[in-house]
């Protein structure tokens, strides 16, 4: 069976391309978000945390969550659907 899993490039912080998966997409208090890992990156397991906003002409953009808060609910949602083992509950 084949994966379905969507990927994007993203620049890190030095403009270099980085491949990401994107594990889920939730949609909490009218936002939405995407949750990404680094595609082969093999030695981490850490997701990043991404909220899309729009730009002034309405294109999606893809901002990094750093309120705390914000972060939390984000990560609580997941783990409501995923649980701790990744896997949809």
């Amino acid at each position: 069976m084949e994966n379905d899993v969507t990927s994007i490039i993203l620049n890190d912080e030095d403009g270099n391309e980085v491949e990401f998966d994107v594990i889920t997409k939730l949609d909490i208090e009218d936002k939405e978000y995407v949750i990404v890992v680094p595609k082969d990156d093999e030695e981490t397991d850490e997701a990043i945390v991404l909220r899309i906003d729009k730009d002034k002409e309405g294109n999606d953009l893809l901002v990094t969550v750093e309120d705390d808060d914000e972060f939390a609910i984000v990560s609580e949602a997941y783990e409501t659907l995923f649980g701790e083992d990744g896997e949809l509950n």
